[in-house]
């Protein structure tokens, strides 16, 4: 007896069989056609009844099929009499459920390939070629997944061991961002930075991106409005701790000297990938980190993109008759897939509106094009820059999102700035005193001004 007879036999006399491998199995892994009428009409008897079907009803159930030949009718019958014959032979349920599950696991890959073998071709008219890493990478996902959820009162155990578990984070080498986010950026989550133009959203993300170096962590930096070159130039101003402007004036010795130490201090990797505006999406990104994975195995730990709304949907065509709010919404919600499906964190940036270009104190609703976007997000941040901040070397930091912890704590605080070398910098405790509902635990002094009476 083949597998797809043996596959069938347990799903009519096997109830244990049936309901932990019928949710995955699916017609098209079935290639003779007496096979999937088989299928269907035991999927459809126990959708209708939750209970397995026996062979005298499945008999009937494919005799009653109007689209059905005199010839496939008489093999139905006489397949179904085949398995009513070895009703009595068994095998390990668990032996069952892996055979299945790797059956599906092949039939899946199998049908994935004639299928993106036919749209090379241009037999498919319905996906184009963008969708052949998808339909791939869906058919290698392919498992068997028998949790429906958590059971409160059985799981017990299992949730508290969760409350102590150590996340595994991406660290920041900034004091406070660690404190909002405890630690640091949890693996699949988007983290949006806010900021208005010329602020200091791409510095941010090449700052973190050679924080995150220095740690060991390999990076993946995605430009679609920079150069690669002038992203690693802003790298180099940051790590080797030259300006940028001096960096052209550097003597190859010591140029050479100072990223081999830069070299010494990490076991990780950058990578710097330019696409073109707009041209870009989760697909090309997925294709890329493949790719990445493939030619030079290099599988990265955080993912930087510069910038979301400068991205392309996969799912939307671009210039189709949609609005600003629900195409943005959509790159999004892609890169948040991203990040879950990567077990990553995902950084990215996008700009304010108009108004709140001039606004010293952002909030969500100046989130430029789509309001989608900070429903969608993880965490969301806005940079803020004022003459008089710019007086001081800082740049002040609001909090407008956070999942990881309690928004309100440190809602407002201040880092220094050096956009000569790319930096940023924890400031003095001082800095922090003036910041106005910075939600930071402090305690009055006597005799001081109204903006100086506190002390941490």
């Amino acid at each position: 007896m083949k597998l797809e007879q043996t596959i069938l036999k347990n799903l009519i006399y096997n109830d244990d069989y049936l309901r932990k491998v019928l949710p995955f199995v699916k017609e098209e892994y079935f290639s003779d056609n007496v096979e999937k009428i088989i299928f269907n009409e035991i999927q459809s008897f126990t959708q209708t009844y939750n209970a397995t079907i026996s062979p005298e009803a499945l008999t009937l159930a494919v005799r009653e099929k109007r689209n059905i030949t005199d010839d496939e009718l008489e093999r139905s019958e006489s397949y179904i009499a085949e398995i009513v014959k070895a009703k009595d032979e068994t095998s390990p349920i668990q032996w069952l459920v892996d055979r299945t599950e790797k059956f599906c696991q092949e039939k899946a890959i199998y049908n994935a390939v004639l299928g993106s073998i036919s749209i090379l071709d241009g037999k498919d008219k319905t996906h184009d070629k963008g969708a052949i890493p998808k339909i791939l990478s869906d058919a290698l996902a392919v498992s068997f997944d028998n949790s429906v959820g958590h059971d409160y009162l059985k799981d017990y155990d299992s949730r508290y061991e969760f409350y102590h578990h150590k996340e595994e984070r991406i660290p920041f080498d900034l004091d406070y961002f660690n404190k909002i986010t405890k630690g640091g950026l949890p693996n699949k989550t988007l983290n949006i930075a806010l900021a208005g133009t010329g602020v200091g959203k791409s510095l941010f993300m090449c700052h973190v991106a050679a924080g995150a170096l220095v740690q060991g962590k390999n990076v993946l930096y995605i430009t679609l409005e920079m150069a690669e070159e002038k992203i690693a130039e802003r790298i180099d101003a940051n790590l080797l701790n030259v300006k940028l402007d001096d960096l052209i004036d550097l003597p190859k010795d010591m140029y050479d000297r100072k990223v081999a130490k830069v070299k010494e201090k990490t076991t990780g990797n950058l990578i710097i990938k330019e696409y073109p505006t707009a041209s870009a999406s989760a697909i090309h990104f997925r294709t890329l980190l493949n790719e990445l994975n493939l030619k030079r195995s290099f599988v990265p730990d955080i993912i930087f993109i510069d910038y979301l709304n400068i991205c392309c949907s996969s799912r939307i065509k671009p210039g189709s008759n949609i609005n600003s709010y629900t195409y943005v919404k959509a790159i999004a919600e892609e890169l948040r897939g991203l990040a879950v499906e990567y077990n990553v964190p995902v950084v990215s940036a996008t700009q304010t509106t108009r108004s709140g270009y001039t606004n010293s104190d952002p909030g969500l609703e100046d989130t430029s094009e789509s309001f989608g976007l900070p429903a969608t997000a993880d965490f969301m941040f806005a940079l803020i820059s004022t003459e008089e901040l710019d007086g001081l070397n800082q740049i002040m930091v609001k909090q407008l999102k956070n999942r990881y912890n309690d928004p309100t704590a440190y809602k407002r605080f201040a880092l220094g700035i050096d956009r000569s070398k790319m930096k940023l910098y924890d400031v003095e405790q001082s800095a922090q005193l003036d910041i106005v509902d910075s939600g930071q635990n402090v305690v009055p002094i006597k005799g001081k001004s109204k903006f100086n009476e506190f002390k941490v």
